[in-house]
């Protein structure tokens, strides 16, 4: 299980008490790419599906790869999240 932590405007000074550094704009800039996998494609089209709704934008077309299938989202900050499936056979033959 997975548990992110999203923050508010609000606790942006907080955050920036977590780090030296200057915190990006992630709507110009990429600072992370997230990827997650999942257990089926009707999975990683679920999740997609329950983050465009919460706000989140698609930023390409679903990638089917006949034995891995991807698609990501843009949540409202414009960090980038991937969500993938792969199938259990294409794991095993390394």
């Amino acid at each position: 299980m997975l548990f992110v932590q999203i923050k508010s405007t609000t606790a942006y000074e907080k955050f920036k008490t977590f780090t030296p550094k200057e915190i990006c704009d992630a709507t110009k800039s990429t600072e992370v790419l997230v990827c997650l996998s999942s257990e089926s494609r009707e999975q990683v089209d679920e999740m997609i599906r329950k983050a465009v709704a919460a706000g989140g934008t698609t930023y390409n077309e679903p990638q089917d790869h006949g034995f891995m299938y991807g698609h990501g989202f843009a949540d409202l900050d414009g960090h980038i999240w991937e969500i993938i499936y792969m199938e259990p056979s294409a794991i095993n033959q390394g």
